[in-house]
């Protein structure tokens, strides 16, 4: 029978493109729009140099960049966006080392009942503190991240720092590691996502994707485990944590060392683990699901991750 995946639920993020450099430009890669058609033409148009628009500027400042307004800031797409019902941005640049490997974007609108968040937070005074981050509708829990800070080790953000990988948390209302439960519980936030994002300099930036339950920001997510250490030398990444509203837990810890595996260039996730950039996909080759991203993770010489999400 065949697998039937309700995607006609609002979801807390309309669109993910990607911006690939060429030459001194950050050139279209493609992504994922909906029915979104005019912002999809508006941007396949575009370029962007190095500190010029949204992924110029996280390709200057070689760190994740929030930007939760267009009007008055350097976005350079305002009117195709507004025209769109797009209000927000977060621009995730992949580097391997020094190099820019590409720069992922996903736009958010707003309205009262989007609930989620999408935050980055940055190394300052032996802590993690929030830089910045977009909530939609959870103002609530918006103020509490302004005030939370994280030592290593501590809460989802803190493990990621001292893991230096990804970390899948779940039932974040009620989630003893997960420092503020209590507000988030009241926002609705049930699932989260910690990833490190290198970047050259050697600061530490965590992105966090938190997903509720009404306006979820992904309906399923997954970590696939690259590392040498992991997989040894073969060209492969092995799903090491997952969750999924329909399937439930998608990795079973008694299976451990024996987990499901993906080859380079085996669908969207052995993609980005081929090529080292991410993959966004739409319909069919996202597995029916209406967007995915997988996202790879560069570090200490290696891809080390793959984290997909399926919205």
């Amino acid at each position: 029978m065949d697998t039937v995946i309700d995607t006609t639920d609002r979801t807390f993020v309309e669109v993910a493109e990607i911006w690939v450099p060429e030459g001194d430009r950050l050139v279209w890669g493609g992504g994922a729009y909906g029915g979104l058609g005019g912002f999809e033409v508006a941007s396949a148009r575009e370029s962007f140099g190095k500190g010029e628009g949204l992924p110029g500027n996280a390709w200057a400042e070689a760190r994740p960049v929030v930007l939760k307004e267009f009007d008055g800031s350097y976005f350079k797409r305002t009117e195709a966006a507004r025209a769109a019902g797009l209000t927000a941005a977060v621009a995730i640049p992949v580097f391997a080392g020094a190099t820019l490997k590409a720069v992922l974007v996903v736009l958010c609108a707003d309205d009262a009942e989007r609930v989620g968040a999408i935050e980055v937070w940055a190394e300052g005074d032996g802590v993690l503190t929030l830089e910045d981050g977009y909530y939609g509708a959870a103002s609530h829990f918006e103020w509490v991240s302004q005030h939370t800070q994280f030592p290593r080790g501590q809460g989802l953000v803190g493990g990621v720092w001292s893991a230096e990988a990804p970390i899948l948390m779940r039932d974040l209302g009620s989630a003893y590691r997960f420092m503020r439960a209590d507000s988030a519980g009241k926002a609705g936030l049930t699932n989260g996502l910690g990833l490190p994002i290198p970047v050259p300099g050697g600061r530490t930036y965590v992105l966090t994707l938190l997903s509720a339950r009404s306006t979820p920001l992904a309906r399923r997510f997954e970590i696939w485990d690259a590392r040498t250490a992991k997989v040894g030398a073969k060209k492969e990444a092995r799903l090491v944590d997952g969750i999924c509203s329909r399937e439930g837990p998608l990795w079973d810890p008694d299976n451990a060392g024996r987990e499901r595996a993906v080859r380079i260039w085996q669908g969207p996730v052995g993609h980005a683990l081929g090529s080292g950039l991410p993959v966004v996909e739409s319909g069919s080759a996202a597995g029916g699901y209406a967007m995915m991203v997988a996202l790879p993770i560069h570090a200490h010489g290696e891809l080390s991750h793959v984290v997909a999400w399926y919205c």
